[in-house]
C-alpha cells in the first residue's frame, strides 16, 4: 500500500556503492588493482568507474590545469554521459595519484579538497606569515545536515566527499579499505584519545575536547577521553586518536579497530610521500585506522584548518567517515583526507526485503512489487525508498515529510512547550521551528536550544540546579499523518566533567619600563582572597620572563593547591618586534561548574584581557548541564506496494535494488538487490564467455561471443568495469577479445547490450570473472595408465609439466599446457617402464611485472 507522497527531486546521503565514483590512474598497476578491490567490497556498479590516463610521474604535485585536465574535467564528463551527475556524492583516488595542486604564486590546495569545493586561492606569504584563503568557508562544516542539500558553497556547484585510499604499496592500501568495509554497524567498544601534548603550537585542539566528550557521553554509545602526553605509542587498541605533536617515528603500541579516524595537528602530516620531520597520516593508517587528516603545506595552527574532534560525535551518531570529516574542518583546502570514505562503525541500518519476489522472477508490461522495510528501532524510523535498475536511480518510491499538523511536545522543568509542524516542512525546518519555541520559554526553563541540522542542544544556565534535577521529558502527539517524531538523549540533563578555565593575553612592548608590574587576585568559592604579584624593579625583565614568575607564584600556593583551588598553565609566549605577547589559562582543579565560580583579577601596567574581575568560564557552554533532542521523520514499519512500468526497459537480465533511508540527517542506507528478467518482445540473444571458467589468469585473452535472435541488429556493445569495452556495428552476431591486463586483477562483470534496429533493446545476463595473478597451490592428481595429471587451474594461464625418474635429479620441462576452463590435464605417453616424479607450476613466461612466484606439487607413479 503506497500511502506517502513521492517527492519531486531525490536526496541521497548515508552513502553506498551506488552513490560513489573510483578514479584509478590507467598507468599505475596499483592503482587500477586497488581500484578493482575497492569496487569489489563496496559492490560499486561498473559504470561507477573512471580511468583516468594521468602520465606525469609525479604521485605529489601536479598543477591546477593538470588537475582540471586530468581529473576534473573528464570526472564531469563520465557524470554526464552515464547519468550519475544528481546520483553520487563520494569520489575515491585510487593511490598513484597526485594529492597536491599547485597554481602560481598561491599556496597549494589538496587534491581531495579541490575536488571538494575548488581551488582556494591563498598568496605565498612565507615565512608562516598564514591566512585563511577568502571564500574557503566550508558550508557543510558543523552543520549535521543531508550533504546534498547542505552544499559547501552553493546550491549549483560541483561538489563531491572526496577522499584517496593510498599508502606506500598496495598491500597496505587494501588494509585501509578492509578496516572502512568490516568496520559497518559494528559498534565498536573501544576508546577514542584527545592527546593534549606539551608542544603548545600544536596541542591548541584540547580547547575544543570537552565539547566531544559532552556530546558523546549523551550519545551513551561511545568512549571518549581526554589525556595528556606526548606519546603516541600507548594507547592500546583504540577507536580513535586526536594528537598535536611534531613527530614521532612510529606508533608501536598503538592500533586501531575497523573503521578508526586518527590525526595529528602538525604542519605537514598530509605530505605523505616527502621527507619531512613531522607525523604523516600514513603511519596511522598502517596500524589499522579507516582514515587520517594533514595538511600537505604549512597551515599555521589554525582550527578550522583540522579536524574539530566533533568528528567523532558525528560518528556516533552514524554518519560515514568522509561525512565526519568534511563536517568537522571548516576551511580544509589545505587537507588531504586518505581513508576510505563509506565506513560507518555506528549506522543503524533498517532491515527491508523483497516480497514475492524471487530471483530472475520474469518481469513484463506492469507489475505490482512489495518491498517490506522495518526500522531499526523507533529513533530511526523508515523515511525513503528509491528505486535503481542496473546500478541508476530510476525514481524515488516514497518520501514521508514530517507531517503537517503533528504536534510534538516537550516539557522542561514541568513548563510544556508545544510545536505545531507546519505544511512543506523538512526535519531541517521542524528542528529550527522547535528550537524558537524552545528559546520564547527561556525565561522560564532557564535553558537555551541550539539547533544544529536535526538535532537540539539545550543547554541549561540555571547556577541553582544541576543536571539530575532538570527534567526532560517528550512525546509526539497523533495528528493527521504521525510521521514525525522527536527523542531525547535522557530524561534528565547531564552534568559536564570539564574543568573551568578563564585564558588571559597580556601585551608589552619589548623592553618594559622600570616598576612595571603584574597582580593577580584570586578569589575562591568561599570567600577567601589570595594576591600574587611580580614587579620589574629595575627594569632588566621582559614580560617573557615576568608572566612565568607570576604562573609559579600561583602554582607554589598551598593556598589554592587543594580541590577548591586553581592551577596556571599553557603558557604560550611571542615575541615580535616591537611587542611581546603572552597567553595562560588559569584552571580550576576540579571539574564542574560549582568549581568554576573562582574569580580572578588580573591587574598589569600593560595591555591584558580580560579586565576586571572574572569567573573560570569561559568554557561556559562545556559547563552547563547538557541534552540533546533529535527530529527524525517516517515509520518503523513500511509496506510498499508500488506500480513498476517495464515498457520501455531493455529485455534480459536487470538488477532492480531498492535502497531505504533511515529518516535523519544520518540517512544510514538498506541496499535491497535481486536479479530480474524482463521481457517485452520477442527480442533477446545469446551471451557466452569463451574463458569456460569463472577464474582467468591475467595474461589471458578473454572471449565473448554474442548472438541475438534476429537479424536487425544495428549494434551489440560489450560492458565491464568501467563502462564499454567495445561496439560491433550492423551484425547480429559479435566476437569481444579483451586483454585480461586491460582490466587486471579482481572480479569483473561483463555483460553485452543488444540494440535492434527499432531501438528495442537487450540486455544478456552478466558473467562475473576473476582475474587473478600469481597461482595459491593447487592440488595434483595423477591416474594411470597412462599417467593422466589434473589440477585445479585458471582458464587462460600456461602450466609447465616437469618430470623426473629420480628426486636427487633436476625436473625436466615436458610439455605447456593451456587450459580452457578451471581444470588442467595432461597426459604423458612416453612414458617408459620407469619410475617417474611429476611437478606442475604456473609458467615462467606467464608471470608478468616482476611476479614469479611458483607453486609446485610433486607426483609419484611407478610404471608398469
Amino acid at each position: 500500500m503506497g500511502l506517502f507522497c513521492v517527492s519531486a527531486g531525490h536526496i541521497w546521503a548515508g552513502g553506498s556503492g551506488l552513490n560513489i565514483v573510483v578514479v584509478v590512474n590507467q598507468n599505475s598497476t596499483n592503482s587500477v588493482q586497488l581500484g578493482n578491490y575497492y569496487t569489489e567490497r563496496r559492490q560499486i556498479p561498473p559504470q561507477n568507474y573512471l580511468r583516468i590516463n594521468w602520465t606525469g610521474g609525479s604521485v605529489v604535485d601536479w598543477t591546477d590545469s593538470d588537475f582540471a585536465t586530468y581529473l576534473y574535467n573528464p570526472l564531469l564528463s563520465m557524470l554526464s554521459s552515464r547519468q550519475l551527475t544528481n546520483q553520487v556524492d563520494y569520489v575515491v583516488l585510487s593511490m598513484d595519484i597526485p594529492y597536491r595542486v599547485n597554481s602560481g604564486t598561491n599556496e597549494p590546495n589538496s587534491t581531495t579538497s579541490t575536488l571538494f569545493y575548488g581551488f582556494k586561492a591563498d598568496p605565498e606569504t612565507e615565512p608562516f606569515q598564514c591566512s585563511k584563503a577568502p571564500g574557503s568557508t566550508n558550508l557543510y562544516a558543523g552543520s549535521e545536515g543531508i550533504y546534498r542539500s547542505t552544499p559547501p558553497i552553493s546550491a549549483t556547484s560541483n561538489s563531491w566527499l572526496v577522499t584517496m585510499i593510498t599508502h606506500s604499496n598496495l598491500a597496505l592500501a587494501k588494509q585501509i579499505v578492509d578496516s572502512g568495509v568490516l568496520a559497518d554497524g559494528t559498534f565498536p567498544t573501544q576508546t577514542v584519545y584527545l592527546a593534549k601534548s606539551t608542544d603548545v603550537n600544536r596541542n591548541v585542539r584540547y580547547l575544543t575536547f570537552d565539547n566531544a566528550i559532552f556530546n558523546t557521553r549523551l550519545r551513551g554509545n561511545y568512549s571518549m577521553v581526554r589525556t595528556n602526553t606526548d606519546s603516541n605509542w600507548l594507547f592500546g587498541n583504540c577507536l580513535g586518536l586526536q594528537q598535536g605533536v611534531q613527530r614521532e617515528a612510529s606508533l608501536p603500541g598503538t592500533t586501531f579497530v575497523p573503521g578508526s579516524m586518527a590525526d595529528d595537528l602538525t604542519s605537514y602530516g598530509g605530505a605523505i610521500f616527502e621527507p619531512a620531520d613531522h607525523l604523516k597520516i600514513l603511519q596511522y593508517l598502517s596500524f589499522g585506522a579507516a582514515g587520517g587528516y594533514g595538511t600537505v603545506t604549512e597551515p599555521c595552527n589554525y582550527l578550522e584548518k583540522f579536524p574539530s574532534p566533533q568528528n567523532y560525535f558525528y560518528q556516533s551518531r552514524g554518519f560515514t567517515l568522509a561525512e565526519c570529516y568534511y563536517q568537522s574542518v571548516t576551511n580544509p583546502y589545505q587537507g588531504l583526507i586518505v581513508g576510505e570514505p563509506l565506513a560507518a562503525p555506528f549506522a543503524r541500518a533498517p532491515t527491508a526485503a523483497w516480497i514475492g519476489l524471487p530471483a530472475n522472477s520474469e518481469l513484463s508490461g506492469t507489475t505490482n512489487l512489495t518491498v517490506q522495510a522495518t526500522a531499526a528501532d523507533p529513533n530511526h524510523p523508515i523515511q525513503q525508498i528509491d528505486l535503481f535498475l542496473d546500478g541508476l536511480w530510476l525514481q524515488t518510491l516514497t518520501n514521508i515529510p514530517p507531517g503537517f499538523g503533528n504536534l510534538l511536545n516537550v516539557i522542561i522543568n514541568g513548563q510544556p512547550i508545544n510545536y505545531l509542524v507546519p505544511a512543506a516542512s523538512t526535519i531541517k525546518s521542524v528542528t529550527s521551528g522547535l528550537t524558537s519555541a524552545l528559546n520564547n520559554l527561556t525565561n522560564t526553563t532557564k535553558v537555551r536550544a541550539f539547533n544544529h541540522g536535526d538535532r537540539i542542544e539545550l543547554q541549561s544556565f540555571d547556577r541553582s540546579k544541576r543536571g539530575s534535577q532538570l527534567s526532560l521529558s517528550i512525546s509526539n502527539s497523533i495528528g493527521p499523518g504521525a510521521t514525525t517524531r522527536i527523542s531525547a538523549s535522557l530524561t534528565n540533563f547531564l552534568d559536564t566533567i570539564a574543568f573551568g578555565l578563564r585564558n588571559f593575553q597580556i601585551q608589552a612592548p619589548t623592553n618594559p619600563v622600570p616598576g612595571s608590574f603584574l597582580q593577580m587576585t584570586i578569589t575562591k568559592t568561599n570567600g577567601a582572597q589570595f594576591s600574587f604579584g611580580v614587579t620589574n624593579t629595575s627594569g632588566d625583565l621582559t614580560l617573557i620572563q615576568m608572566v612565568p614568575q607570576l604562573l609559579s607564584l600561583i602554582n607554589a600556593s598551598t593556598d589554592l593547591a587543594g580541590l577548591d583551588g586553581l592551577i596556571g598553565e599553557d603558557l604560550v609566549t611571542d615575541a615580535v618586534t616591537p611587542f611581546q605577547f603572552v597567553d595562560f589559562n588559569l584552571v580550576a582543579n576540579t571539574k564542574g561548574w560549582d568549581a568554576a565560580q573562582i574569580q580572578a583579577s588580573l591587574i598589569s601596567s600593560f595591555t591584558n584581557q580580560p579586565t576586571g574581575t572574572v569567573r573560570l568560564d569561559d568554557n561556559l557552554p562545556d559547563l552547563e548541564p547538557r541534552d540533546h533532542i533529535y527530529v527524525t521523520a517516517g515509520v518503523t514499519n513500511l509496506p510498499l506496494t508500488f506500480a513498476f512500468n517495464t515498457s520501455a526497459m531493455a529485455n534480459g537480465f536487470h538488477e532492480l535494488t531498492a535502497l531505504v533511508y533511515e529518516g535523519s540527517h544520518v540517512r544510514t542506507q538498506k541496499r535491497l538487490a535481486q536479479n530480474v528478467i524482463i521481457q517485452n518482445g520477442p527480442l533477446s540473444a545469446t551471451f557466452t564467455s569463451l574463458a569456460g571458467a569463472t577464474v582467468v589468469g591475467l595474461q589471458a585473452t578473454l572471449q565473448f561471443s554474442v548472438v541475438a535472435n534476429t537479424n536487425n541488429i544495428s549494434k551489440i556493445e560489450l560492458f565491464s568495469t568501467g563502462g564499454s569495452l567495445g561496439i560491433v556495428t550492423a551484425q547480429s552476431t559479435a566476437m569481444f577479445s579483451i586483454a585480461g591486463t586491460n582490466l587486471d586483477l579482481g572480479r569483473h562483470p561483463f555483460y553485452a547490450v543488444v540494440t535492434a534496429s527499432s531501438g528495442k533493446q537487450y540486455r544478456t545476463e552478466t558473467k562475473w570473472l576473476r582475474i587473478v595473478g600469481a597461482d595459491m597451490p593447487f592440488a595434483l592428481s595423477i591416474t594411470a595408465p597412462p599417467p593422466t595429471l589434473a589440477w585445479a587451474a585458471t582458464a587462460g594461464r600456461s602450466y609447465d609439466v616437469l618430470s623426473t625418474t629420480n628426486l636427487t635429479n633436476a625436473f625436466q620441462l615436458r610439455a605447456s599446457v593451456v587450459p580452457t576452463n578451471s581444470v588442467g590435464r595432461w597426459t604423458d605417453t612416453n612414458v617408459g617402464a620407469v619410475q617417474r616424479f611429476y611437478r606442475v607450476r604456473a609458467s615462467h613466461r606467464a608471470i608478468v611485472r616482476g611476479q614469479c612466484e611458483y607453486r609446485m606439487i610433486t607426483a609419484r607413479k611407478r610404471s608398469d
